[in-house]
């Protein structure tokens, strides 16, 4: 008999973490902006998310990956955490969230 996981209260606890991720150029946080363009939950509670950055030269490349990596594998719940970075589709302003806009004066 398999315990079901709660993937879905899951992913609410792993986008709660993602919120507390800043873009250090940007005064938004990193969900808002709408560089996590998925957060996979298996079984395992192995967690893999995708997610891009505002352009491949962004300053925080090398660190922004480990920080949402580190953080996400904070939660008790998770086991294991893999970050996946990639530029397909590239990132623009139009994956920002109405909130994000709003934040930098761009509605």
């Amino acid at each position: 008999m398999s315990t079901e996981i709660n993937t879905e209260e899951l992913g609410e606890k792993i986008v709660r973490v993602l919120k507390t991720i800043y873009d250090p150029e940007i005064p938004v946080d990193i969900y808002e902006l709408g560089l996590i363009y998925d957060v996979f939950v298996n079984e395992d509670y192995d967690t893999k998310i995708l997610m891009t950055l505002t352009t491949p030269n962004c300053p925080v490349a090398e660190t922004l990956p480990l920080e949402v990596e580190e953080k996400v594998k904070s939660l008790d719940m998770v086991k294991d955490c893999e970050v996946e970075i990639t530029f397909d589709p590239p990132w623009t302003k139009d994956l920002m969230s109405e909130e994000a806009k709003l934040e930098l004066g761009m509605l």
